[in-house]
């Protein structure tokens, strides 16, 4: 007999016993928030055609994906990311009536990242989420916010943070520097590495003014409502300040449930996902070496199927949690 036949490829594994029992009660406890806040449970196909995912959509890179062909030559792939995915069905299914109301729905199912790079991480995860389609207000976002602190809770996590920025904050700066969009690439990468000194040299060698990029950069790490308010009043474009101002309002709506102080912000927060266009967060707590949950708004995604519509979402990240919690 072949022995290499037991075993599972690189980057996936056989889960059962008492952590697939784990697993699903973990799942359970944060559908429960779902469904407290009146979501109903959509269920998409594990692959989809390669364009849900294309570099239009602006998701995972192609060279990340698991791709394949259909008998019709098709390319088709295994889904690397599920708001791409419910915004098809969205427009597919439920926008036509104009009265309804803002759209719920949640899901739960595997996510597959054709990498090299994870470094022993899991190319197979599991992932639950909420998606609200239909309401650009502050009040949606700080919804999406206070569920995802409640089932972080609920999971049974205690020493948590939730740290939120608003790309509008990013781009106002490099709109006022007048930056390109290949410049505005590169700034962005080097951001998301926490790069700061290169970041500062890029944007002063396209010139970026001297005020915003300090803000910018000074910025990028953990800071409190009041580190906001200060840095709103220095901006000197209206972008950037009408951002902060909205990141206020929805820290006001969180306040009022009590639950601010699992609250931070980071205002050199981005994302590799570049459909977001507003309010973005991350969750992460000690011991995990990467955000549990993470989400935002994405105001153009739907457009790209057919249909223009506003819409902010969270995902959790079920493995990592999982983890967490039985160490």
């Amino acid at each position: 007999m072949d022995t290499k036949l037991i075993h599972t490829p690189e980057g996936v594994r056989d889960i059962y016993g008492e952590e697939l029992k784990a697993k699903k009660e973990l799942i359970a406890r944060i559908r429960g928030v779902f469904d407290e806040y009146g979501y109903s449970e959509i269920q998409t196909p594990v692959f989809e055609y390669f364009d849900v995912f294309s570099n239009e959509v602006g998701t995972t890179p192609s060279r990340d994906l698991f791709k394949f062909f259909d008998k019709e030559g098709n390319t088709l792939v295994l889904r690397p990311d599920f708001t791409p995915s419910v915004a098809r069905c969205a427009v597919k299914y439920f926008l036509e009536d104009k009265e309804a109301g803002p759209l719920k729905l949640c899901y739960e199912g595997n996510v597959f990242t054709n990498t090299s790079e994870l470094k022993g991480l899991l190319k197979e995860t599991t992932q639950t989420g909420a998606e609200l389609i239909g309401d650009d207000s502050p009040e949606a976002d700080a919804q999406i916010l206070i569920m995802v602190i409640k089932a972080l809770k609920a999971a049974g996590l205690d020493s948590f943070t939730v740290s939120t920025g608003e790309i509008g904050f990013f781009k106002g700066i490099c709109e006022a520097a007048g930056l390109d969009d290949e410049t505005v690439k590169k700034l962005r990468d080097l951001i998301s590495l926490k790069n700061y000194y290169a970041a500062a040299a890029l944007l002063k060698e396209n010139g970026g003014g001297d005020r915003d990029t300090e803000l910018l950069l000074k910025n990028g790490d953990v800071c409190t409502i009041d580190d906001l308010r200060a840095a709103k009043e220095k901006l000197g474009n209206k972008r950037s300040a009408d951002a902060l101002e909205r990141l206020e309002k929805v820290y006001a709506l969180v306040e009022k449930e009590g639950l601010e102080s699992y609250l931070s912000f980071d205002l050199g927060l981005l994302s590799k996902f570049n459909y977001y266009t507003g309010m973005l967060f991350k969750a992460y707590t000690y011991g995990a070496g990467d955000a549990i949950a993470k989400g935002g708004r994405y105001d153009g995604l739907l457009k790209h199927f057919g249909h223009h519509a506003p819409a902010v979402g969270c995902v959790f990240l079920v493995d990592d949690i999982l983890f967490k919690l039985r160490r």
